[in-house]
């Protein structure tokens, strides 16, 4: 039992003016049990018919093959999962109005300012995991990249706009666009004051109102661009038109190009537009399935590898079966790198995250699993939750490192970038060996450790675009999930099942008495904290990285991503799977540590298991001894 002495407060807010009364009681808290819970499978999500304008209903055909665009993974339900249609939700939308504006508190005033509520909950401190290396971080962004994108409107119009200017000051936009949600700054902010930026920007998410595919007075849902299941939509794109502009049509390879004998992706067609401070507009600024793949380094690596990792299996499977088409060729080797991807997501990289005995227990995954498993439900929607993929999931945010190291073959350091100075822009990676040296300090750096605390590279200096500070990147979090009209952290604990908190005191249970006594000095009412904030403080869940309340949301998302995907890799189905030998390979050869030394010029070993530490458990091997994927059984005989 551990006991605090605390000083809680009771407080009265009305519209900004904060009369504080303190008292100094005595508080007890005690390590929490692991939560049992049941999983969340049915939604709110909006009733929008499979004919509606968002997505027009597809005549479906049973194929061996996913579609691009994820329709007809459910024959009976062909939108279900696909790009462009809305998220689905556990709660409905808390509008302020009803319909698409931002919630307010309970005495119907604005909740409190997301930047001022970063700044006093969420401050700026390097501190290391111990376990798990920054890899684990950015595998997750390619997850969560694969699984959702929410548009903004600017990038659905012609032309874009902002909602402030570059000198983080207001423009016409900010009070007379309907689609504006910007951060108002403090002229008293100790950072961002002494420069003068008042305004943060943000532009509203694409949503069912603005397609017109809801009536004036339904509530707005926000809309996906990208498919909801782990199909590497990152890597083949979301569109018919995206896939073909990608592909080589030659050898099913993907477009790309070769310097200084390395393989690259191909040059983004408006390199100015796309990424940043480019030197030249030959500098490189890639193309990919995914419009995020230039946003930093590390996720560009990732990116890279899956690319060079499509055309490395393509090149073989050509061989092997010279007899394949361009397209069978593409599409045969799309679906193994989606079973490798599959493979590395649930069985090395969730467990680590979720806890491996609460993912065998609710069935997300199948320990020393034989032949297949046919736990494919066409009940079961994959479409992600809104309250997943806004909050719970964003919570990993906090895993960031604003340093990134590079290390020599020896694991020898050789030098470090800095987070910030090459957003969007990912030249680094093709000089100085900058590739294999920050692939290489992924595997051995640590992420930074799951807290409350934020490395200030993107707490201060999101999208700098070479000025001396830039966004918030929590702050974003928060203002983003109220533009999606997100449920209260109350309200999200009740629907989990979790014991409801009625007084700052109950929260207390749940949170850290230090963050508690903040939550109060912000918030009028417990009802009134907001999502992404009351459940990024809850104490951890032991054998999970993440509180009770985020652990049941991404718990049940993961559960319908896999048991909502007819396609997923270890499905019996006679017309999709994989022979049973062909299964096995996968699951004996498939890790990330397989796919970096088989992609990473230079790289020759490597731990095992890459998003753990290196350890006397754990230690660097040779690539030779890593197993992997035997693609002989790929090979078919010409009849």
């Amino acid at each position: 039992m551990i006991v605090y002495r605390l000083y809680t407060t009771s407080i009265f807010l009305l519209c900004g003016v904060l009369i504080v009364n303190s008292i100094c009681p005595f508080g007890i808290y005690r390590v929490p049990e692991t939560q049992e819970f049941k999983l969340i499978l049915s939604s709110e999500k909006s009733a929008i018919a499979d004919n509606s304008t968002c997505k027009m209903a597809t005549s479906c055909v049973k194929s061996r093959y996913r579609t691009i665009d994820g329709t007809c993974n459910n024959l009976n339900k062909p939108t279900w999962g696909a790009a462009s249609m809305p998220y689905a939700r556990i709660l409905p939308a808390k509008y302020g109005d009803g319909i698409s504006s931002f919630p307010k508190s309970s005495s119907g005033c604005p909740l409190p300012n997301a930047r001022e509520l970063r700044f006093d909950l969420f401050p700026d401190k390097a501190r290391d995991n111990m376990d798990y290396t920054l890899v684990t971080m950015q595998w997750g962004q390619v997850v969560a990249h694969d699984m959702s994108l929410t548009a903004s409107v600017s990038q659905t119009e012609n032309s874009k706009f902002t909602c402030c200017n570059a000198n983080g000051n207001f423009n016409e936009n900010t009070y007379t666009n309907p689609n504006c949600a910007p951060i108002n700054i403090s002229r008293n902010d100790p950072v961002y004051g002494p420069i003068n930026k008042v305004c943060m920007d943000l532009v509203r998410t694409d949503t069912t109102k603005y397609e017109n595919c809801t009536g004036p007075f339904s509530p707005a849902e926000q809309l996906s661009a990208v498919t909801a299941y782990l199909d590497l939509s990152i890597v083949y794109g979301n569109t018919k038109a995206k896939e073909i502009e990608l592909r080589a049509l030659d050898g099913g390879r993907l477009k790309s190009v070769t310097r200084d004998g390395q393989e690259w992706p191909p040059q983004d067609s408006q390199p100015e537009q796309t990424c940043d401070l480019l030197e030249t507009p030959q500098s490189p600024c890639y193309a990919a399935g995914d419009v995020r793949v230039n946003q930093n380094t590390q996720l560009t690596i990732l990116q890279v590898l899956l690319l060079r990792e499509h055309n490395r299996m393509a090149d073989i499977l050509r061989q092997l079966n010279p007899h394949w088409s361009d397209e069978v060729i593409f599409q045969e080797t799309r679906r193994l790198l989606i079973a490798i991807a599959q493979r590395i997501t649930y069985y090395h990289y969730l467990p680590n995250i979720l806890g491996y005995e609460n993912m065998v227990k609710h069935k997300l995954i199948y320990s020393n699993a034989l032949g297949y498993v046919n736990d494919y439900d066409s009940k079961v929607d994959a479409t992600v939750f809104n309250e997943h993929a806004t909050s719970a999931f964003r919570y990993f945010h906090t895993n960031i490192q604003g340093i990134l190291k590079k290390y020599f073959e020896n694991r020898m350091m050789a030098g470090f970038i800095l987070l910030s100075d090459h957003f969007n822009n990912p030249t680094v990676l093709e000089r100085d060996d900058g590739y294999t040296k920050l692939a290489r300090g992924f595997t051995v750096q640590m992420e930074a450790e799951g807290d409350k605390y934020f490395d200030v590279e993107v707490s201060e200096r999101l999208f700098k675009m070479g000025n001396k500070l830039g966004d918030d990147l929590r702050a974003i979090d928060i203002q983003r999930s109220r533009d999606h009209g997100l449920p209260s952290y109350r309200d999200m604990r009740a629907a989990c099942g979790l014991p409801v908190p009625h007084t700052f005191q109950d929260v207390e249970k749940y949170i850290p008495p230090e963050s508690v006594r903040q939550l109060q000095q912000m918030y009028a009412e417990v009802g009134d904290i907001d999502l992404i904030v009351g459940a990024s403080l809850e104490y951890k869940v032991p054998g999970a990285q993440v509180g009770p309340t985020f652990l049941i949301i991404s718990t049940s998302q993961f559960y319908k991503t896999r048991v909502g995907d007819s396609f997923f890799f270890e499905t019996g189905d006679p017309d999709i799977a994989f022979t049973p030998s062909q299964l096995q390979s996968i699951r004996d050869g498939a890790s990330l540590a397989r796919l970096l030394c088989d992609n990473v010029k230079g790289m020759m070993n490597v731990q095992s298991d890459v998003f753990k530490k290196i350890s006397y458990r754990n230690p660097i091997v040779s690539c030779l001894r890593l197993p992997r994927v035997n693609l002989a059984l790929w090979k078919e005989e010409k009849l």
